[in-house]
């Protein structure tokens, strides 16, 4: 049982004389709750209703013996202190029970000053004990909080969370859910201790729903909901779990899961996982603002999207995705037609000013989980996900079509009409490499060029 600071202590006194029970029972009763009972067996009964700090038991009593209850207390009870009354003590009656488990003795008759002096060290030391071994645990959880600062990725961050509140409370299963509004097709979910074939069904009963609505702005104990709900369609007994929400300081949210499996949540474990979530939600912070400047550097300065570095990185990530799930993708490289003239004619901040337009007006032909980059110059790159050639071409067409019928704005008004060409390599019916996959794409769309400009060209057209 743990002792609150303002709870008092409960104190379990065995003996068969009554006068001897009330007597202890009167000089404690003002400082400790205190419970009597006049044999071994009612105070087994007693410590399986509640467990208590202290028993004070005497040594001779008829059936169970003080020596006897001693030792069923030591085995069923390791917590809790004992101490023997005794009228016929000896040296060797007390060393052995100090031998098999007894704190201390008070030899009969017993006085009021010794037996409260006595019974106020055993319960002031259990409570110093007790607050040690939670500011160590604190101090654990605070060292191993310094693991999540260094996380500079947020689904890093939910993983190692996760992972830091299961060993801190402790439990087995728990699971994080999480939303990632940059990343539309990220999973979204981490589990821990359930089996596979479990979280894959949990996984699946998430496809194409928000996976995160927070359960509340503070810790709570949870029963249903929601979650319990989908838990129970994948075939998974849930029951009682601890919600902890994560925000971070910008889009970055998220709920970790942890389930009692049977132990309910104490109060001092609840402050732990409340430690490690300020933890996490600072490294969630810390996340955002790595992920914008890391962001920032990919950005084309000019067009406002994203730049070729970050082609090359998420190309490689997009191939990696289509291999990992079997899908398609496709790669559209773009080059307008005789843009140096709009240049030559106009200035290059009219050129400029193009270069943006074309970007919202490709950004529109494109759904939002497309990546779109400015390659270089008036070349701009195109990764279509979950997209096979076929429908590749008609994104293509769809934009050369866009491109062609409109009109930008050049100096003085003066209208600027542009066509593209346009190239297109697939994996993986092409190539299966990043590398291999770019450069066809690209001469495809000269290949484009060479057959009079403002057309579509596949890989599949090329020698």
């Amino acid at each position: 049982m743990m002792v609150g600071p303002q709870e008092r202590a409960r104190v379990l006194v065995v003996d068969d004389d009554r006068l001897t029970r009330e007597f202890v029972r009167d000089g404690l009763a003002p400082s400790f709750r205190v419970e009597c009972c006049e044999n071994g067996e009612a105070a087994l009964a007693a410590l399986r209703r509640e467990s208590a700090d202290l028993v004070l038991s005497d040594l001779e009593m008829p059936g169970m013996t003080g020596i006897e209850l001693l030792e069923r207390v030591r085995r069923s009870h390791p917590g809790t202190d004992f101490v023997l009354l005794t009228a016929h003590a000896s040296v060797e009656s007390a060393v052995g029970a100090l031998r098999l488990g007894a704190v201390d003795y008070l030899v009969k008759p017993v006085q009021q000053t010794e037996l409260s002096r006595c019974v106020e060290r055993l319960v002031t030391g259990r409570r110093l004990l007790r607050e040690n071994a939670r500011l160590r645990a604190s101090l654990r959880t605070l060292e191993s909080c310094e693991t999540l600062l260094r996380c500079l990725d947020a689904d890093e961050v939910y993983g190692v969370a996760l992972d830091l509140l299961l060993a801190a409370l402790p439990r087995v299963r728990g699971l994080a859910l999480f939303r990632r509004p940059q990343l539309p097709n990220s999973d979204g979910v981490a589990f821990r201790g359930f089996e596979q074939n479990q979280s894959h069904g949990f996984r699946d009963l998430l496809a194409g729903e928000k996976p995160v609505e927070p359960h509340a702005d503070a810790l709570a104990v949870v029963e249903a909901g929601v979650l319990h709900e989908r838990l129970k369609e994948a075939g998974i007994d849930a029951g009682p779990a601890l919600a902890i929400p994560l925000v971070g300081s910008e889009a970055e949210s998220g709920v970790i899961w942890l389930f009692e499996d049977g132990r309910p949540f104490q109060e001092d474990e609840i402050e732990r996982a409340r430690v490690i979530a300020q933890h996490a939600e600072i490294a969630l912070g810390n996340a955002e603002r790595y992920s914008d400047a890391k962001e920032r550097a990919f950005i084309d300065d000019v067009t406002g999207v994203y730049n070729a570095r970050y082609l090359l990185e998420a190309t490689e990530r997009e191939i990696q995705r289509a291999e990992r799930y079997g899908k398609d993708l496709c790669v559209l490289f773009l080059d307008l037609d005789h843009f140096k003239l709009v240049n030559d004619r106009h200035g290059h901040l009219v050129g400029s000013q193009t270069l943006r337009r074309l970007s919202v007006l490709l950004l529109q032909c494109i759904r939002q989980v497309d990546t779109l980059a400015r390659y270089g110059g008036d070349e701009f790159t195109i990764l279509l996900e979950d997209t096979n050639l076929r429908a590749g071409g008609e994104v293509a067409e769809r934009i050369r079509r866009s491109v062609a019928d409109s009109v930008f704005e050049g100096s003085r008004g003066a209208p600027i009409r542009l066509t593209i060409s346009i190239g297109i390599a697939a994996y993986p019916l092409h190539r299966l490499d990043r590398d291999g996959l770019l450069d066809l794409a690209d001469k495809a769309m000269y290949r484009a060029k060479s057959l009079g400009r403002n057309c579509v060209c596949s890989a599949s057209d090329l020698a």
